[in-house]
C-alpha cells in the first residue's frame, strides 16, 4: 500500500486544483489498497493458515489477523464509498461553486468518514462503537493493518516452505541409514547408535508437527525496521538434528567398513598374536641357554602366551560369523592395539633375555681382534700375550661364563698387547706428541 496523501483537516477552503490533486492521491491510495487486499486474499500462505490446525503464537497471531483484515475490508468499504462520493461531488461541475469546494474541503480533510472503532492493534474494540476518521487517518490505518497482516502471513508461509521439506529430506535419509543401521545389527538397546536413531526419529516426528502447527515459532525477526516478512526461519533444532544423524551416520559407515574388511584384519590379528607367540617362546628357549651359559647374571622372567588375547580373537571370530558388525567393530579396534603392543612387549623381552650373550660375542669378538692385530704384527707368540689370550679365551668359551671376569681378562690382554706393539715414538723423550696416540696404540682401540 502506498502513503497517505491528502492535507491535514483545517485550514482553508481547498482550491479546485488542490481538490483534484487531492482526489488523484485517494484515488491512487485506493488503487493500491484494493490491490495490496486481493494480493493478501489470494497470498498461499494465508490460504495455509486459514486451512491449518493451529496452536500457540501462530494461533494467537493468527486470529487477530483474520480480524484486522475483516476490518481492512471493512474501512476500505468505506474508503470507497467515500471516495465514490467526494468524485460525484467534483464531477457536478467542471467549475465548482465556492459551496461545493468548502464541502470537497469538508470530505477530503475532515472526520466524515464513519468507520467500527479499533486499537492500535488493529483488532476490534468489542463495543460495537462508532468513530469518525479523515480519509488520511483511514488509509493510514489500513496501511499499519495490512502490513502487520502481511508480515504474519509471510512469515508463516516463508517456514512452511522451507523447514517441513528440508525435515522430510532428513526423514528420508533418516529412514535409509535405519535400514543401513539394522543390516549391521545397530539396534536400540544393542548399540549408542540405535539409540540415537531413535531420538533423532521422534525428533525429527516431533518438529515436523510443531512446525506445521506453530510456524511462527519458529520465526526470526530482521532486526530493526524491515519490510512486511523481513527474517528468516530458525533452524536450530533441525540443524542439531542434522548433525545427530550425520554422527550417526559416520557411526554405521565404520561399522560397514568393519563388515568389509573384518576377515583381513582378523588374520592381521591372527598373524601379530602368532608373531608374539614365536618371540616369547624364543625368548623363554634363550633365557634357558643364557641361564646354563651365563654366570653371576640378573635373566628377566618371560611372561607366556597371550592367552586372553587368544580368547578376544575367538570372540572377535564369532562375532563376524554372527553378523555381529556393531559389537565386532569396539573388539577390533581394541584388540589390534593391544596385539601391536603384545608384539612389542615380546621383542623387548627377548632382547632383554638375550643381552647377557650378545655381551659375550662382543667380547669374543673383541678379543680375537685384538689377537689378529697382535698376529700381523709377529707377536702372537709372545710368552704374556699367549697367557693372557689362554686366560680370556677359556672363561669366554667355558660354561657358565662369568662374563665380569671374562671382560676384565679382555682388557688385561689389550693392556698387554699394547705394550708389546707400541715402541717409544715422537720427540726425543719418546713421549707423544700434542696428546697423539702413541705408535700402534690406534689398532687397538
Amino acid at each position: 500500500m502506498g502513503d497517505d496523501g491528502a492535507a491535514e483537516p483545517g485550514g482553508p477552503v481547498m482550491a479546485r486544483e488542490e481538490v483534484d490533486r487531492a482526489l488523484a492521491r485517494f484515488g491512487a491510495e485506493h488503487e493500491a489498497v484494493e490491490t495490496s487486499l486481493y494480493a493478501l486474499q489470494d497470498h498461499a500462505g494465508r490460504r495455509l493458515l486459514e486451512g491449518a490446525e493451529l496452536t500457540g503464537a501462530t494461533k494467537e497471531r493468527w486470529a487477530r489477523t483474520e480480524e484486522a483484515v475483516s476490518l481492512l475490508w471493512t474501512y476500505f468499504d468505506a474508503f470507497t464509498a467515500a471516495l465514490d462520493s467526494a468524485r460525484e461531488l467534483r464531477g457536478r461541475s467542471r467549475w465548482p461553486a465556492p459551496e461545493d469546494l468548502a464541502e470537497l474541503t469538508a470530505r477530503l480533510r475532515g472526520p466524515v468518514v464513519s468507520v467500527p472503532s479499533a486499537d492500535g492493534s488493529g483488532s476490534g474494540s468489542g463495543s460495537g462503537s462508532v468513530e469518525r476518521i479523515t480519509l488520511a487517518e483511514l488509509v493510514a490505518r489500513m496501511n499499519g493493518w495490512y502490513a502487520r497482516a502481511l508480515d504474519t502471513v509471510a512469515a508463516a508461509d516463508s517456514v512452511w516452505s522451507a523447514l517441513p521439506a528440508r525435515i522430510d529430506m532428513l526423514s528420508a535419509e533418516l529412514q535409509r541409514i535405519r535400514s543401513l543401521a539394522h543390516s549391521v545389527g545397530v539396534r536400540p538397546g544393542e548399540h549408542p547408535a540405535g539409540d540415537d536413531l531413535e531420538r533423532a526419529t521422534a525428533e525429527l516426528t516431533a518438529l515436523r508437527a510443531e512446525v506445521v502447527a506453530d510456524p511462527l515459532a519458529f520465526w526470526v525477526p530482521a532486526g530493526g525496521s524491515s519490510a512486511p516478512g523481513g527474517g528468516r526461519p530458525d533452524t536450530v533444532r533441525y540443524d542439531r538434528a542434522a548433525r545427530a544423524l550425520e554422527d550417526v551416520r559416520r557411526e554405521i559407515d565404520a561399522v560397514l567398513q568393519v563388515r568389509q574388511d573384518a576377515e583381513q584384519r582378523l588374520m592381521r590379528l591372527r598373524d601379530v598374536l602368532s608373531r608374539a607367540d614365536r618371540t616369547l617362546a624364543e625368548a623363554r628357549t634363550a633365557r634357558g641357554e643364557v641361564l646354563a651359559k651365563i654366570a653371576a647374571v640378573e635373566v628377566p622372567a618371560v611372561s607366556g602366551p597371550p592367552t586372553a588375547l587368544y580368547e578376544q580373537l575367538a570372540t572377535a571370530a564369532e562375532h563376524r560369523r554372527h553378523a555381529r558388525w556393531h559389537r565386532l567393530s569396539p573388539l577390533l579396534e581394541s584388540l589390534e592395539e593391544r596385539a601391536d603392543e603384545e608384539l612389542e612387549r615380546a621383542r623387548a623381552s627377548l632382547t632383554a633375555v638375550t643381552a647377557p650373550l650378545a655381551v659375550r660375542a662382543e667380547l669374543r669378538g673383541r678379543l680375537d681382534a685384538y689377537r689378529a692385530r697382535v698376529a700381523r704384527r709377529g707377536m702372537a707368540d709372545d710368552p704374556l700375550l699367549a697367557e693372557r689370550y689362554d686366560a680370556a679365551r677359556r672363561l669366554l668359551w667355558s660354561a657358565p661364563c662369568d662374563l665380569r671376569a671374562a671382560e676384565q681378562a679382555v682388557l688385561r690382554y689389550r693392556e698387554a698387547a699394547l705394550e708389546v706393539l707400541v715402541p717409544p715414538c715422537g720427540p726425543a723423550d719418546g713421549g707423544p706428541v700434542g696428546g697423539e696416540p702413541a705408535c700402534g696404540e690406534g689398532e687397538l682401540r
